[in-house]
């Protein structure tokens, strides 16, 4: 009994691999069958120290040798200074929107050529001096448009580096003046007012406490971020400052006549900044601070035209209560899938002052110019020449204009100096433009130096007659006169003649069909409805000849 124990123990050892003494001393005790067994569990320990006992059964494999590791080709990528999108290193000009490699877009703006490096054309470097007495200059009289603009704004840029540029970047302001340089019109024609940083007591009539100090923090730190993509540097609070200063500090010289309108560019923008929250690149608000200095110099009502192709959220949160000041807003909405969500055609205000919150909401991207012109002339206009402002302020962002990266509309320059035109002749020409979005330099550039020559009074604006827009544009028109027909009395017969639109587009093709087939019927030719074997017959029978003969 202890000799078997003593066995089953040995055998066990070698089953579990366990030293050679054991194994060697099990394959003695057992049978042929269990040496068999014991070959088979051999480990690679033992198959490495006797591996002359394998190699005469192996067989030469060549799959099995290892293949050379090739090297790693690192791609190299540029990144386009028009649009930011990536290219790789063969490809001369942008894939996305045909920029080249070497653009000098910064230098010489929208006037570069965006096929090669314009050797042609000399560099003109902008030297912008700031007047410190607005009312001691003689430019003020030789100039009716003042543009707010400081280089301590381009300091405002995201310091960590990552795998894409921010859209958002200093570039954009360098563009704008570039091409207001090489054009001659700033500095030139237009006039520089001093730039100054807005008061926290500004500020507080705007934003909450927390929402101030949480953007004063930054400038303690090397890079901090509010959300995912709203960044900040220690150089931030002072670009924002400076921003909501101009802003400020235009609106009121427009008010008071010593100017006739004005045109902010600044950065970082505003629109998406409210009462509590920093977002969507935005720190200050700087339509709305515009609007309450308007106010304080005399201006009772104030319009603010929010163009952005994103919803100015924040300023509508600024404004939703009071009567005093109407928020205008077309963007992308496509029903709240599209950044930042909000501005339904249902948002019209709280507390009394419903109706003073317009939402143009747009159900897709690609929207064109006739579809913003068609609802300035059936929503905008008509609810603004209601509203009869003291002021007008547009938040003019550029990123619904042909190839944005962001926005994916297509709004041309001329479109934007369209819809310029319209608003200038409310409250007396009294209009501030500021500059909120926009992420391909030569669209925002051009598109700026396009509506600024319309405050110039140097552009002519053709009239429009009449702007047929796309069937979803029709619909969103019509949804928002549904809505705003309830506070607009001006709105009514619109309304009417917009839903007959909506009503005949809807069963156009329904209706165009039938007719087509009834006049089809009617012309046809007679020999047509025979077919070609019985006109054939007729033909070939002399009956087509006899009847003409008759006829005759």
């Amino acid at each position: 009994m202890e000799a078997e124990n003593s066995l089953h123990k040995q055998a066990t050892e070698v089953f579990n691999g366990r030293g050679e003494s054991s194994r060697s001393n099990a394959s003695e005790a057992q049978p042929n069958a269990k040496r068999v067994r014991v070959e088979k569990e051999l480990t690679f320990k033992d198959m490495y120290e006797n591996k002359e006992l394998f190699e005469e059964d192996d067989e030469e494999d060549t799959d099995w040798e290892p293949c050379p590791v090739e090297k790693c080709v690192e791609v190299v990528k540029w990144f386009c200074r028009n649009c930011t999108m990536d290219n790789l290193d063969i490809n001369i000009c942008c894939e996305v929107c045909g920029e080249h490699k070497d653009s000098k877009i910064l230098t010489l703006g929208h006037f570069a050529s965006p096929f090669a490096q314009d050797g042609n054309l000399n560099e003109i470097q902008p030297s912008i001096k700031v007047m410190r007495d607005l009312d001691s200059q003689e430019s003020a009289a030789n100039s009716s448009t003042a543009i707010g603009f400081d280089e301590r704004m381009l300091l405002h840029s995201e310091v960590e580096k990552k795998s894409h540029p921010h859209p958002e970047r200093p570039d954009r302001l360098r563009a704008i003046v570039a091409s207001l340089t090489r054009a001659g019109i700033f500095p030139g024609r237009c006039y520089p007012i001093p730039a100054r940083e807005i008061t926290q007591e500004e500020l507080m009539m705007v934003h909450s406490s927390e929402h101030i100090e949480s953007v004063e923090v930054t400038s303690k730190l090397m890079s901090s971020y509010f959300t995912s993509d709203t960044y900040a540097n220690k150089h931030s609070a002072c670009a924002a400052r400076l921003a909501a200063g101009l802003c400020a500090d235009l609106a009121s010289a427009i008010v008071s006549g010593r100017v006739r309108n004005g045109f902010a560019l600044v950065r970082p923008p505003g629109h998406h900044a409210g009462v509590k929250d920093v977002m969507g690149f935005c720190l200050h608000n700087n339509a709305a601070v515009a609007a309450l200095a308007a106010q304080a110099a005399g201006a009772r009502k104030v319009l603010i035209l929010d163009w952005d192709v994103h919803h100015g959220n924040g300023t509508q949160e600024i404004f939703e209560k009071k009567k005093s000041v109407l928020y205008i807003s077309l963007h992308r909405h496509e029903d709240g899938t599209f950044y930042p969500g909000t501005g339904g055609a249902h948002e019209v205000g709280y507390m009394g002052a419903e109706g003073y919150c317009v939402n143009i909401p747009w159900s897709r991207g690609g929207v064109s110019d006739n579809d913003y012109n068609f609802a300035f002339q059936q929503v905008v206009l008509p609810i603004a020449s209601e509203f009869a402002p003291d002021f007008t302020i547009i938040s003019a962002g550029f990123d619904a204009a042909r190839g944005d990266p962001l926005g994916g509309c297509d709004i041309t320059p001329s479109g934007y100096a369209q819809m310029t035109h319209m608003l200038n002749a409310l409250s007396g020409g009294k209009m501030l433009v500021i500059l909120e979005g926009g992420y391909n330099l030569r669209s925002i550039s051009s598109s700026a130096t396009a509506v600024i020559k319309v405050l110039l009074g140097e552009s002519h604006v053709p009239e429009l007659e009449n702007s047929f827009p796309t069937k979803s544009g029709l619909q969103t028109v019509f949804e928002v006169l549904d809505v705003q027909n309830n506070f607009w009395p001006s709105l009514k017969p619109i309304f009417e003649n917009v839903m007959s639109l909506w009503e005949m587009r809807c069963l156009g093709k329904k209706v165009v069909g039938k007719q087509t087939k009834k006049r089809r019927r009617i012309v046809v030719p007679k020999w047509w409805r025979w077919g070609r074997r019985s006109f054939l017959f007729q033909m070939l029978n002399g009956h087509l000849r006899v009847k003409s003969k008759r006829l005759c």
